[in-house]
């Protein structure tokens, strides 16, 4: 299946979940190690998990329903682990305190 309008906006969802895997990566190690900079980098994971959604979300509620499914397919399952991911640290750091 070809999609014209496929590479922008799927592009669009790879770099912001690159941006939210990296942030989440960083955020998890120092959760883990406890160290004074967790608290902050577990923020910016959220934050951009957050601007993920909101990409992502843009992308498969547009008109093209075909290319909306694809995109879907495509990140849909990534978005949702990576979101688990986030909740899973978030709760691992509420029960260190």
């Amino acid at each position: 299946m070809a999609f014209s309008n496929l590479e922008p906006k799927y592009g669009n969802v790879l770099f912001n979940y690159a941006t939210a895997r990296d942030e989440f990566e960083i955020a998890a190690e120092e959760t883990e190690k406890q160290t004074v900079y967790a608290e902050d980098d577990r923020a910016a994971a959220r934050e951009e998990l957050e601007k993920l959604k909101a990409v992502y979300q843009e992308a498969i509620t547009g008109p093209d329903k075909a290319l909306a499914e694809e995109v879907e397919r495509r990140a849909g399952g990534r978005i949702r682990e990576l979101e688990n991911a986030v909740r899973g640290m978030e709760e691992m750091a509420m029960n260190q305190d």
